[in-house]
């Protein structure tokens, strides 16, 4: 029998479920509801508060969010709550690396809706990681691309991007994507770039 939510991860969703209405947070576009499985690339990264206006809008698109955690968060009495929470262990001092962890988990769920701060820390300068790339690929799953306007308190959701193994081009199609809904921010400015300086062969990360 499934095992039922824990009573701190049920107090922590509501709270986070009031923040979010509460601060007026809108939608624009939605998440994919004909595709059970998928990577949200989500961007920019500039607060610890991403997270719960990402869970709350999530939440309004009945979608529970995964995330990546490491794997010493997930024991004792956190164990239960984290995975309550959406987080997936991952082991960096297993054999396998943190991409085969996460497809194994994405290959053994019917659901999996994994978040991703492509960007990595909130100091960055807009340059993404390409991890997030690499676990879609392996899972075989698409990137749905997802940006946070904290000025105007708006998260929006793109159109799922199937990874074709060009990875500056289709880092270019998502860069394009994020200057669409923000033309003038500075950080999609340099992810554009990044993706330009990959096809060129001027940049491979």
């Amino acid at each position: 029998m499934p095992r039922k939510p824990t009573l701190l991860s049920r107090i922590v969703r509501r709270i986070i479920i009031w923040i979010y209405a509460w601060k007026g947070w809108k939608i624009e576009g939605s998440l994919p509801k004909h595709l059970k499985k998928y990577v949200i690339a989500g961007a920019p990264h500039t607060s610890n508060w991403d997270f719960v206006f990402f869970a709350g809008a999530t939440h309004k698109e009945n979608i529970l969010p995964n995330f990546m955690g490491k794997h010493t968060l997930f024991t004792g009495v956190m164990r239960n709550f984290m995975l309550d929470m959406g987080g997936i262990p991952v082991d960096r001092t297993k054999k396998a690396n943190a991409t085969q962890q996460v497809a194994e988990e994405f290959a053994r769920r019917e659901e999996l809706a994994l978040v991703i701060a492509c960007e990595g820390t909130r100091k960055t300068d807009g340059r993404w990681r390409s991890g997030f790339y690499h676990i879609a690929q392996a899972s075989g799953v698409p990137i749905v691309p997802a940006y946070a306007d904290n000025e105007n308190m708006v998260i929006g959701f793109g159109p799922p991007l199937v990874p074709t193994g060009n990875y500056g081009e289709d880092l270019l199609k998502l860069a394009e994507w994020f200057r669409s809904k923000l033309p003038d921010y500075e950080r999609f400015k340099v992810l554009e770039a990044q993706a330009r300086a990959i096809i060129e062969g001027r940049n491979d990360v």
